[in-house]
């Protein structure tokens, strides 16, 4: 079966609009109706997070099936293994239909440990390529959709991926001089690449399973759709000024996403999830960009990435090239008011200066300059949208 790969333009949509808290509809207007009505990675050591015996706040063992609520799956930033915080991942549910963001370390487990179901899995989105944000992106297709329809839950057919195409090159190394190249001949897969690779490392299980057992050929359950930036952005010039772009839309959610800094990551995005019960926005990872707050504006909930550096006395090479992909716990307050957020959730959370996580230091910090409400994220917790 030929693998079905999109691309979606940012001059798909017509004109993108900014969502802020004027233009959302009335409590009695659902989005359902208007449409009815024809309307309408970080490098480096990031360190581990207090576990949840510690924690102070309960933490909610299944994802609701009514409402809006933003889960996390996994709130670690950084790909080295921790045994108190899984890989990042956070799912969006919106009456019963699950939207995924990102698949980093332990994805699939806590998908399911939540209580979401494969078969209500609507849409995956990619912010980028870093290890920790797509290590289990791959077997959310071959393991969530491992079962034969029909004898059990499973994925219900391909599943539209959304995320970036190839970067089209490297920037230079860090430092200058000379580093190892992977895959030379191909040394920056996008999306549809990902998967390809992907699908071939499987093969073997993959063709055994199907001859045996009449399970699915994995690749094909997934839809993949790279987004192309918009003109003159590219691995030299990451993030240029834009305006948000329709990603998709459905009869549960209107998705837009921009372009953000990630220091030589490209393309990385932040996405903008509008729903009957309000709008959620993901940073991605990013350092703070005009394009981020643009996109924000008037969210209900704003779910953004967070590290610390003070009293950390590692290199000051490392310490800047993390400042350069990654917004300070102290600055994001800042990041969320001129937003206008009502609610700012921190996940993607790395302390490099203690092997603890301080909630309530890490909560202080980022309340400065802020007037709404702080959530520090911890796995499995939920937050309702509204």
């Amino acid at each position: 079966m030929t693998p079905h790969v999109a691309v979606t333009t940012c001059c798909e949509a017509s004109s993108p609009r900014q969502a802020g808290p004027e233009q959302r509809p009335s409590d009695n207007v659902t989005r359902r109706s208007l449409l009815a009505a024809g309307g309408i990675g970080a490098v480096g050591a990031l360190l581990p997070g207090v576990p949840a015996a510690a924690q102070s706040e309960p933490v909610l063992a299944a994802a609701p099936k009514r409402g809006a609520a933003v889960v996390l799956l996994g709130t670690q930033g950084g790909p080295p293994p921790n045994p108190d915080r899984a890989g990042i991942a956070t799912a969006l549910t919106v009456d019963g239909a699950t939207y995924l963001v990102d698949a980093g370390r332990m994805a699939v487990s806590q998908y399911v440990a939540v209580g979401l179901a494969w078969a209500d899995l609507r849409a995956v989105f990619v912010t980028h390529l870093h290890a920790d944000h797509v290590a289990e992106l791959f077997q959310i297709f071959l393991l969530g959709g491992f079962q034969a329809p029909g004898q059990g839950d499973t994925l219900t057919g391909p599943i539209p991926v959304y995320g970036p195409g190839a970067a089209g090159g490297l920037a230079p190394p860090f430092g200058g001089g000379q580093r190892p190249t992977t895959n030379p001949g191909d040394p920056t897969p996008g999306l549809a690449g990902f998967f390809e690779h992907a699908s071939a490392a499987f093969a073997y299980s993959t063709n055994v399973f199907m001859r045996d057992s009449g399970i699915r050929e994995t690749r094909s359950l997934a839809a993949v759709h790279e987004l192309a930036p918009p003109a003159g952005a590219s691995y030299q010039d990451t993030a240029p000024a834009m305006a948000p772009f329709t990603v998709m839309e459905d009869d549960r959610v209107r998705v837009t996403a921009v372009l953000v800094p990630h220091g030589p990551v490209f393309p990385a995005f932040a996405y903008r999830f509008e729903t009957d019960y309000g709008a959620v926005t993901f940073s991605g990872d990013t350092t703070a960009h005009a394009n981020l707050v643009r996109l924000a504006h008037g969210s209900n909930v704003l779910v953004h990435e967070a590290i610390n550096v003070q009293g950390w006395a590692g290199p000051a090479a490392i310490k800047d090239h993390l400042l350069q992909g990654h917004v300070e716990v102290q600055k994001v307050g800042a990041v969320a008011q001129s937003a206008g957020a009502e609610h700012l959730v921190l996940s993607h959370i790395g302390d490099m200066a203690e092997p603890r996580l301080n909630e309530a230091k890490w909560r202080r910090w980022a309340q400065r300059g802020y007037t709404g409400r702080v959530t520090v994220g911890r796995d499995r917790g939920i937050v309702p949208v509204r």
